[in-house]
């Protein structure tokens, strides 16, 4: 043979080759594709409950100390 009908192929030349190796690309890439984990951005079904609580207690408690200590200073015969 001169080369030249060995060159254009048929069904089992190169061609055939490539796309079975497109094919085993394309399944890989799907299952790599389904593999990814998917993020969900959803609000609660019960509201969000900060409890300021303690803060504010402090902040009041640090207030009267501040007052008492005004009133013992302006009245140092109370106790």
């Amino acid at each position: 043979m001169d080369g030249v009908g060995e060159q254009t192929g048929g069904a089992t030349g190169h061609g055939a080759g490539r796309m079975v190796r497109l094919a085993a690309g394309l399944a890989v890439l799907a299952a790599v594709a389904a593999c990814q984990p998917t993020v969900k951005v959803q609000a609660p079904d019960k509201p969000i409950v900060i409890n300021l609580n303690v803060k504010i207690e402090q902040d009041v408690r640090v207030r009267l100390e501040k007052d008492v200590e005004q009133v013992i200073e302006g009245n140092p015969d109370i106790f």
